[in-house]
């Protein structure tokens, strides 16, 4: 049996593949391990996914292969953590855990080159040879970087806020929407656990405000960010098509378009997500 994850720092999609081969899908929340231990994502795979698989599914006769890609999971420490998190939930499974970037890289362009994005809650971008990935801007979080995830957009857009530069009809709509003062604001980004999270909720509000020119000229800023500061930088940029994974590039693919057109960039394929793609990589398809 194989036992495939894609986890972000919001949401882990999850496919089983059983001995008949009949594919079984399941969905947990984020277990990055720059913000979770080995204890609490242990705890959460238990709860949140092993109590959900059917009946008729049984580890004690078979050979289990667990492939693990993961937000925070580039770094050898990192993925020790989540490899001894899931070992002792599947003790003599084969556990193999990579960043997501790898993930994406595979699902997006198979066994071919190219360069391979992931935009939702964070940001991340590599040049992938058809086998591994051989170049890869470092991804520094949403404090320092992660230019067009939606923690970004929602860090952009919660800045105009607070500085009192949004649009007066447009302040009074995200008031109304959320009931939030500044000072709710500021404890949920620097006292509260998980604050990418909750930058990254306002997302959904910047889209269904995207025809705002406010709103629109933000979005092409973000983004204009993440290609100068990301995907301009690889030599063959011009070259290699641009493939693309995650929420905000799926629903913001228009704006994204556009921009990497006027950086001279082609896009190919951008897909909400890439475990369907994963799976069928690892059924060798």
């Amino acid at each position: 049996m194989i036992l495939i994850a894609d986890s972000g720092s919001t949401k882990t999609d999850w496919r089983l593949i059983d001995e008949q081969k009949n594919i079984h899908q399941f969905q947990t929340q984020g277990l990055n391990p720059y913000f979770l231990s080995s204890e609490l994502i242990a705890e959460i795979v238990q709860h949140e996914l092993i109590s959900k698989f059917p009946n008729t599914v049984s580890f004690s006769a078979t050979t289990l292969s667990i492939y693990f890609y993961g937000a925070g999971c580039k770094v050898e420490d990192k993925k020790t953590l989540v490899k001894g998190a899931l070992l002792k939930l599947f003790p003599s499974a084969e556990v193999y855990v990579e960043s997501d970037m790898l993930g994406a890289a595979r699902a997006l362009c198979g066994r071919s080159p190219g360069i391979a994005a992931i935009l939702g809650t964070g940001s991340n971008t590599c040049y992938y040879d058809g086998n591994k990935i051989v170049e890869n801007r470092t991804s520094t979080g949403f404090i320092l970087g992660d230019e067009g995830s939606g923690a970004h957009i929602g860090k952009t857009f919660i800045q105009a806020f607070l500085n009192d530069e949004l649009p007066e009809e447009l302040a009074i709509r995200f008031q109304d929407r959320f009931k939030l003062n500044k000072d709710e604001i500021i404890d949920a980004v620097y006292r509260k656990p998980l604050p990418n999270r909750f930058l990254a909720s306002f997302s959904k509000f910047v889209y269904q405000n995207q025809k705002e020119e406010y709103i629109l000229q933000l979005l092409i800023t973000c983004f204009e960010q993440f290609f100068d500061k990301h995907v301009c930088k690889y030599s063959r940029h011009k070259q290699l098509q641009l493939n693309c994974v995650g929420s905000v590039a799926f629903y913001y693919s228009n704006i994204l378009r556009g921009v990497a057109d006027k950086k001279g960039v082609l896009i190919g394929t951008i897909v909400e997500s890439p475990i369907s793609a994963l799976t069928l990589y690892h059924l060798g398809e």
